[in-house]
């Protein structure tokens, strides 16, 4: 998927606090929608043609009716008896019939990768993903205030905000470059982003200590 802008960040903070099951993804022209799910609307289809209620048209390879979001017991479920040529995937694995979702479950139709995200249900499998995002308990009082002050060009919601830049986080922090340098590659490690290319690296760090509560708004 694209590499979120400040303002998909921002809306995806607003969407989490909101708490509601929402989908995630982005259209042909790598634009971000973030659709709230009503257990009123179920069922909802998902497909190509323009009658579905999650139409997914720039993309060829999913079928005119694709598959269903279905509420049951109060957990939103995949289905897809057959109804797609291509198949649904559940994070990776074709899905045969149904399938519950979980907080944060990667979808693919077609060629259309679709994230399900249930801020609730997701707040209690923080330590599930302990293994490859830091929490607040992880970080020195040093990474900490560098993490921060990464993040704090994000504070007014600036759509063409970036993150702050290793001098400036020096000349806030009264640090060396070097020593910046060295707390972000740590950073980078523990929010598991260093594979990540150069560029990419310092936004993702940023939209992963907000997404996991490491930094908060009000800390900015």
């Amino acid at each position: 998927m694209a590499l979120p802008s400040p303002v998909d960040i921002q809306a995806r903070l607003h969407a989490e606090r909101l708490g509601t099951p929402f989908l995630l993804y982005r259209d042909g022209e790598s634009t971000q929608h973030i659709r709230a799910l009503d257990p009123a609307e179920a069922p909802i289809s998902i497909g190509r043609a323009p009658e579905t209620t999650l139409t997914l048209a720039w993309d060829p390879d999913v079928s005119r009716l694709h598959a269903e979001l279905e509420v049951s017991g109060g957990q939103w479920m995949l289905i897809d008896d057959g109804l797609s040529r291509n198949g649904s995937y559940v994070n990776g694995e074709r899905l045969a019939g149904r399938r519950r979702l979980r907080d944060g479950d990667a979808l693919r139709f077609g060629e259309t990768l679709v994230q399900f995200r249930a801020p609730l249900q997701g707040a209690s499998q923080a330590t599930a993903a302990g293994a490859d995002l830091a929490t607040a308990a992880d970080l020195t009082e040093a990474q900490k205030r560098v993490l921060v002050a990464l993040c704090r060009p994000f504070k007014t919601g600036d759509a063409f905000a970036t993150p702050a830049t290793n001098q400036q986080i020096a000349a806030e922090l009264f640090l060396s470059v070097d020593a910046v340098k060295g707390h972000l590659r740590t950073l980078f490690a523990k929010f598991g982003v260093d594979g990540l290319p150069q560029m990419q690296k310092r936004v993702r760090l940023a939209e992963r200590a907000f997404l996991t509560g490491v930094v908060t708004e009000r800390e900015l």
